[in-house]
């Protein structure tokens, strides 16, 4: 591959094979350009670091396992109903990727650990998003005149057993699904 074609993307997929390949102790910059035929220098060239890299591999990740939550957030559905797609959207997604590919579920939930502010940084970004869920159902008269941010950080700490990584292993149990239902069907009674 050229220097000259080598996409951001190109780098970030070539090193989750790597990532797959040697595991993120063992995964060097060197064996992500190996794996593009490309010298180091050319991977530096967009990412300064590998810590770099590993973060934006750590963000890229967690963008597409959350896909399509952005947009649950923007419909002009009523907030009950949206606000249930957008946290059985979120559960799912994390359940199948955790079910589908464990060890790349695993590697990403310790890049995201090592790279906190990544981490962080979208954590807030899904809070946002279930404030304008909750903000607009305030507007609406669909729940109640509570403040939307702290009520968008309780329902995402209330819901944590349903998308923390670190119960990963519940997800598979075979109530989860009710006891999911029922702590949704009780944010939304509260939010009413």
């Amino acid at each position: 591959m050229a220097d000259t074609v080598l996409t951001r993307q190109q780098i970030l997929d070539a090193t989750e094979d790597v990532l797959r390949r040697y595991g993120p102790a063992k995964a060097t910059v060197a064996d992500v350009a190996r794996a593009l035929t490309v010298s180091p220098g050319s991977i530096y060239r967009h990412f300064p670091t590998k810590s770099a890299l590993r973060e934006a591999v750590a963000g890229d990740w967690l963008d597409r396992v959350h896909g399509g939550l952005k947009e649950i957030a923007a419909l002009d559905t009523p907030a009950p109903e949206r606000l249930r797609q957008w946290l059985t959207t979120l559960f799912h997604s994390k359940k199948t990727h955790a079910r589908d590919e464990p060890e790349l579920f695993g590697i990403y939930t310790l890049l995201v650990t090592e790279h906190s502010e990544v981490g962080v940084a979208h954590v807030q970004d899904l809070v946002a998003q279930i404030r304008v869920i909750i903000s607009s159902g305030i507007e609406r008269g669909e729940f109640t005149g509570c403040d939307a941010g702290v009520a968008a950080t309780a329902v995402f700490s209330a819901t944590a057993q349903f998308h923390n990584p670190l119960h990963a292993r519940e997800w598979s149990s075979p109530d989860i699904d009710r006891t999911f239902e029922a702590v949704t069907d009780l944010l939304l009674a509260g939010l009413r």
